[in-house]
């Protein structure tokens, strides 16, 4: 988590100097409707194997994501993502060792990681819902391949270790129109909690 939020807070100052902004503008200010992150992050804390599950399609995702920025135009961010995908490909490697361990292990393991994918399943490509703007960064050579595409690499880079393992692909998107939308109440009482502070006292300096 701590990885994240620092990956998250680069990329917010990135986005901060072009906007005129601060990062805690970004991070902090916005209403729930307005945070543009995938339903598959959306879903409550559960066990262990929900998280398992979770953290294994984001960060297998988030890896061919990063793959397209780092390969885009615009050098401040193909720097800034060239540094953070190291981390991420740890994630990922870590996060399906664990994968592996849940499926392998017969019994209640490997049925609360059913459980979790099945639970996940029609969301997890929702990492992959475009962008409002995505015409304009792949015009502009910032992303190197729409979203679709890398979709597709996504499922394909995951396929060898789902039929290893015997477990089920990822169903596709049931709305892809409203991935990033719809924010559902485990999100919104996670606002508050991260939120809470800052609107306590909106003009104070930390």
């Amino acid at each position: 988590a701590q990885d994240e939020l620092g990956h998250a807070a680069a990329l917010y100052a990135l986005l901060a100097g072009l906007t005129g902004t601060t990062v805690d503008a970004i991070a902090y200010d916005r209403e729930p409707a307005e945070y543009r992150h995938c339903r598959l992050l959306d879903h409550g804390r559960g066990d262990w194997a929900m998280t398992i599950a979770r953290r294994y399609l984001y960060d297998s995702a988030d890896v061919v994501r990063l793959e397209a920025l780092v390969a885009g135009s615009w050098a401040p961010l193909a720097e800034l993502v060239g540094k953070l995908i190291r981390e991420e490909r740890y994630h990922r490697m870590h996060a399906e060792t664990w994968l592996e361990r849940l499926a392998r292990t017969r019994g209640e393991p490997r049925d609360r990681l059913l459980t979790a994918l099945a639970t996940l399943s029609t969301d997890a490509g929702t990492v992959f819902t475009p962008l409002a703007a995505e015409p304009a960064l792949i015009e502009a050579g910032i992303m190197a391949a729409p979203f679709t595409t890398l979709e597709t690499e996504w499922r394909a880079s995951i396929e060898p270790t789902f039929a290893a393992l015997g477990l089920p692909m990822p169903e596709p998107v049931s709305d892809p129109g409203r991935g990033r939308l719809d924010h559902g109440d485990a999100f919104r009482w996670l606002w508050g909690e991260f939120t809470m502070v800052r609107r306590a006292d909106p003009g104070a300096s930390w």
